[in-house]
């Protein structure tokens, strides 16, 4: 199917590429299908999570390992529940600013995938995680 997607223009996806939020990214509950888009010249560490409902509706999801070594999220009781059994990936939410260097991502709110289900979302996680964590790990040169 063709998708119209924010920033890269209109795509060919298939439809078993789609992974449906079981539990609602905060603040935009309505949307539920999206895709991760991969570009390959930038880095397999970013993606792109671009809505299949709204084509201006996108983010940019980062691996937790380019930003910490020690980040082991605790996901509450309910994660079985909304993503299914099986192993799960982790992807932080990423602010990009101007400076580049000013980027951060959201350690407190990740959103977790069932990759072989196709199902995710976004947690809350307890503990003192800061939503606004440095992007670059200090000493990273800058892009």
């Amino acid at each position: 199917m063709k998708l119209q997607t924010r920033d890269l223009g209109e795509i060919e996806i298939a439809e078993q590429d789609i992974v449906t939020f079981t539990g609602p990214i905060f603040g935009f509950e309505q949307y539920r299908r999206f895709v991760f888009l991969y570009e390959e010249e930038i880095s397999e560490h970013f993606i792109w999570l671009q809505s299949v409902e709204e084509p201006g509706l996108c983010f940019i999801l980062v691996q937790p390992d380019l930003i910490t070594d020690h980040y082991q999220p605790q996901l509450p009781k309910e994660a079985a529940s909304l993503l299914g059994e099986g192993d799960y990936m982790c992807w932080l939410m990423a602010t990009i600013r101007d400076p580049f260097p000013q980027s951060t991502v959201n350690l407190k709110s990740p959103i977790v995938v069932n990759p072989e289900l196709r199902q995710a979302a976004q947690f809350v996680l307890e503990g003192s995680l800061p939503i606004r964590h440095p992007l670059l790990r200090e000493g990273a040169a800058s892009c």
